[in-house]
């Protein structure tokens, strides 16, 4: 046996660090009762045990977006929601800090960010990007180790029915280097319920031992596993369940620290509990995919699934049902929880989920267009009575995933065959190169993730040019850190010389009209026309004009027309690429477009030959343009919000913006109070709720000259000139006898912008910073980045009332004490650096400023108590029949109290009774006990302090 046991610790720790294929387990009976396998009963067979048989309190899940907690994309375990508690922030005063007893199924993603299964998600029988996590809770030490290991254990035999032998263990057994030995309790406990040592095994802290973080709560666990083996050979152990015991805080210096107060954090997943009690192979074979797999196959006309993985899966179509399956659902819960695909954080996320997802189910599953969206319903079906989310959002989520996948569509048939041509060009030990792989990518131009075209080339036995990617990548993160502070960057531009040459020459300025050409579809999303225009000039890094460019050549292009916005009034240049007519599988990546003296030059690599004379068609990132549109209109409301609280004298100082944020310099007499701050993000929230026409009209520039509010800068514009109207038709704003002008935003403006407001979703200003006397910067997001960002204020806000609520209710103990005040350190460093409301901001940090004050007098007053304390005990370990009471005078009148009393004196004489006398005398509190005692009051009159504790001591004397 102790081979077997070897062999299964070794596979029991790659299992920790990666889940093993599932094998097939035993038909072998689980119980001569029939246990719950459907996976709605065996979901309520676990809440109704916690409940019913133990008095747990049923929570429902949280969302899977993290409210507030910028450190995580997606809720990727059940103890998110309750990290107040574990972290010791929670409200005294909230409904949370009443839980004592708790368990849910908590809805779970992991995909992107450090804890991340996508890139394994269909490769295998097991992982998930979307998990079900059921999970109980002791909070507070109202349960510990004992009670979690029976309760654990008495639902899987009892309720379950999976025969005992078939069960393992594990256990922490210890880190001599952080002076933890093993957990020798938690095997005891084991022993007593009747696992015998040869399924026990101990492990060390990266098995056995659970951390938060790189700082906080942490401890040993223990876990359950199940043997897929059944006794035939060596065991074929996989995790079921892990327990949690939360005994110990990790400090910044990386020491361990007992906590004050005990938790319990266990987890189990739904799925791979499903498939053992299901006897299934596979998490795959389970109820909660077979619909889904069912649905699929019928939809698609592949061949049925039959659970092929590597080498035997031919064709990938096992793979393909896998990831589609897994990504419908990660989809469907996300959608209804509110996070749509989007161009940052979790919504760049799902985008990439639902791009991999219109891929293997078209090419390898040859489904019709619109399949992804007829998936919904059956997602509904499974999961909606446990999360009815789904059902309230059944449609939306059906109408989205279906917008998102048509447009795909023709970008994916696009990728595949430049992909095709590329390869064919390559020698048999050549690289696919970087760059081409770049432009087809979520960074680039046609939208395919990354991984995706990583995973196309993989299974066609193509190597990427991984080092040249890295490069790229870098590049676009500097490229996106200069932004910050924009400054002219040194691209390609036309000298005088160049524009006198094409001047000479008669060359018009290009007609850059077609940049407005987009409208809205009746699903509210946004449609680009694309441009025709001819080759007119090409030119080197240099300047110097050629008749072509090719081999990767960086060149300037000059078109005679073009839909690119180039940079100028504040708002980023567009991005995109350009296809020669003809040659539809080569792309001209457009990084940047510039305005010079009329023309509108493009910065362009040329992977292929280009030449002058050539036809091509542009097309812009539509992601980028859109999010500069959301950006451009949101400064109009800024503009106009910020007039409406500082008054109509407020001028604009200058504008920047670009996808992620904007800026905005506006003349102000002082800076603006945070009320004034929350006041403008009302204003521009109030029209961006009512989801207002924004009318966009070319007009001679004469008509623009005397209209009251009317807004524009101190520069020269064209004429005609543009003029952008707020819920106010252009024709209407202009009649100076409306005063509409004075009512709403109407500016000049050469911009791209929304057609609604609604779009903008939220505007949060997140920075302000005075550039010089007169003049504030304000720093703004908009959207999804706008909607965390006033999370993480509330959230902020909460622990700071929750810090509060604790100072105030006081501490006897200095250690508790000096932790308070480092909570309101950590609390202060956390403001000041977060993204978040910047009015919220003033306000919290001025009432950090103060709580801190409080703080540390707090810990100096105990601190002083104890030395006080302390000469007491030596002045009586003198005279060990004489009674002591002192009296310590303290800034603002404070003073503070210590006593002890002999021990002949008592019970007549208690030295708690002697302090709240004196104390209470003062105005001031005391505790202790009979012989040691000590309190706080405030007087300006010592002596009659003095005077009362002699009267008391003498008459109990």
């Amino acid at each position: 046996m102790a081979v077997s046991v070897a062999a299964a610790a070794g596979r029991l720790r790659r299992a920790v660090r990666r889940t093993p294929q599932w094998r097939r387990p035993s038909r072998r009976a689980l119980s001569s009762e029939a246990p719950p396998t459907q996976a709605a009963a065996v979901r309520d067979a676990f809440l109704s045990f916690f409940r019913d048989r133990h008095g747990h309190r049923l929570v429902p899940s949280a969302s899977v977006r993290p409210r507030g907690d910028p450190s995580l994309l997606f809720v990727n375990a059940g103890m998110n929601q309750f990290k107040p508690i574990f972290l010791g922030t929670v409200d005294p005063r909230s409904e949370m800090a009443g839980f004592r007893r708790v368990a849910n199924s908590q809805k779970c993603v992991r995909a992107g960010g450090r804890h991340s299964d996508l890139e394994d998600v269909g490769r295998d029988l097991s992982h998930h990007t979307f998990f079900e996590m059921l999970g109980n809770w002791a909070f507070r030490g109202v349960y510990f180790k004992e009670e979690a290991c029976s309760m654990a254990w008495e639902l899987l035999t009892q309720v379950y029915g999976i025969p005992e032998d078939r069960l393992w263990v594990s256990y922490f057994g210890g880190d001599p280097k952080a002076g933890l030995g093993p957990d020798l309790e938690s095997r005891d406990i084991w022993r007593k319920l009747g696992v015998p040592a040869s399924r026990m095994l101990s492990f060390g802290p990266q098995e056995n031992f659970w951390e938060m973080g790189d700082t906080g709560p942490c401890g040993p666990c223990t876990e359950i596993h199940y043997d897929l083996a059944g006794g035939v050979g060596a065991p074929q152990l996989v995790e079921l369940w892990n327990l949690v015991f939360m005994q110990h805080n990790r400090e910044k210096d990386g020491s361990l620290q007992p906590l004050p107060q005990r938790h319990v954090d266990t987890g189990m997943g739904l799925e791979r509990l499903l498939a053992v009690l299901q006897g299934r192979r596979s998490t795959y074979d389970t109820d909660l995919f077979s619909p889904l797999l069912n649905a699929i196959h019928q939809g698609c006309g592949a061949p049925p699934y039959s659970g092929r993985v590597g080498a035997a899966d031919e064709g990938h179509t096992d793979t393909a049902y896998r990831v589609v399956a897994d990504h419908i659902r990660t989809l469907s819960i996300c959608i209804a929880d509110g996070v749509s695909p989007g161009m940052s954080g979790a919504p760049l996320v799902l985008r990439r989920l639902l791009r991999r997802a219109v891929r293997f189910s078209t090419e390898l599953l040859r489904a019709p267009p619109g399949f992804l969206g007829s998936l919904v319903p059956v997602v509904v079906e499974t999961l909606g009575g446990a999360y009815p989310e789904l059902q309230r959002n059944s449609a939306q989520i059906a109408s989205l995933v279906s917008e998102d996948e048509a447009a795909f569509l023709a970008s994916l048939q696009q990728g595949r065959r430049i992909i095709e041509r590329t390869m064919r060009r390559l020698g048999p030990s050549d690289v696919f190169p970087a760059e081409v792989a770049w432009s087809l990518s979520l960074s680039g131009n046609l939208g395919l993730p990354l991984d995706l075209v990583k995973l196309m080339l993989e299974e066609k036995g193509v190597q990427l040019d991984s080092a040249g990617l890295e490069r790229l990548a870098q590049e676009e993160a500097q490229h996106r850190a200069q932004q910050a502070e924009p400054v002219q960057e040194q691209g390609l531009r036309l000298d005088v010389h160049a524009l006198g040459e094409l001047q000479r020459q008669g060359v018009p300025p290009t007609d850059d009209s077609p940049k407005y050409n987009y409208s809205l579809r009746p699903s509210g999303g946004y449609e680009f026309g694309t441009c025709e225009a001819q080759v007119l000039q090409l030119y080197t890094e240099d300047g110097t004009a050629v008749a072509s460019v090719g081999g990767g050549q960086r060149c300037g292009l000059l078109l005679d027309k073009t839909n690119f916005y180039a940079e100028q009034g504040g708002q980023a240049s567009d991005r995109g690429y350009l296809v020669r007519v003809g040659l539809q599988d080569v792309l001209f990546p457009v990084a940047r477009a510039q305005v010079c003296g009329g023309f509108i030059l493009h910065e362009v690599a040329a992977p292929e030959c280009l030449k002058v004379g050539d036809q091509v068609q542009l097309h812009v990132d539509e992601a980028w343009r859109l999010s500069c549109m959301e950006k451009h209109t949101a400064v109009h409301l800024l503009n106009w919000a910020l007039r409406q609280a500082l008054g109509p004298g407020t001028e604009q100082r200058g504008s920047h913006l670009n996808p992620e944020w904007l800026r905005f310099d506006v003349a102000t007499q002082a800076p603006l109070t945070p009320e004034q701050l929350r006041a403008v993000e009302g204003t521009v929230q109030k029209a961006v709720g009512q989801d207002e026409a924004v009318y966009m009209e070319e007009v001679a520039l004469a008509r623009t000259a005397h209209v009251p509010g009317l807004r524009s800068l101190d520069e020269v514009y064209p004429d005609p000139v543009r003029v952008v109207s707020v819920g106010v038709p252009v024709a209407q704003a202009l009649n100076p006898a409306s005063q509409a002008a004075l009512q709403t935003s109407v500016e000049l403006c050469c911009g791209t912008h929304l057609l609604r407001t609604g779009a903008i979703g939220d505007l949060v200003i997140i920075g302000e910073r005075q550039l010089a006397k007169g003049t504030t910067r304000l720093l703004a997001i908009t959207g999804e980045q706008a909607q965390q960002a006033r999370e993480v204020g509330q959230s902020l806000a909460q622990e700071v009332e929750a810090a509060a609520a604790r100072l105030s209710q006081g501490s006897r103990d200095v250690v508790e004490a000096q932790r308070l005040s480092k909570e309101m350190g950590r609390l202060t460093d956390a403001v000041d650096t977060a993204v978040m409301p910047q009015w919220q901001r003033r306000e919290l940090q001025a009432t950090l400023k103060a709580l801190r004050r409080r703080a540390n007098t707090a810990v100096r007053k105990l601190e002083m108590g104890q030395v006080l304390v302390k000469v007491v005990r030596q002045l009586c370990k003198q005279a060990p029949s004489t009674s002591v009471l002192l009296l310590s005078p303290q800034p603002l009148g404070q003073v503070l109290c210590a006593c002890q009393v002999a021990q002949s004196a008592t019970p007549a004489f208690t030295a708690e009774a002697w302090a709240l006398a004196v104390c209470s005398h003062m105005g001031g509190k005391a505790w202790g006990s009979r012989v040691v005692a000590q309190g706080t009051g405030s007087t300006a009159d010592l002596d009659a302090a003095l005077s009362t504790a002699r009267a008391y001591a003498l008459n109990k004397l």
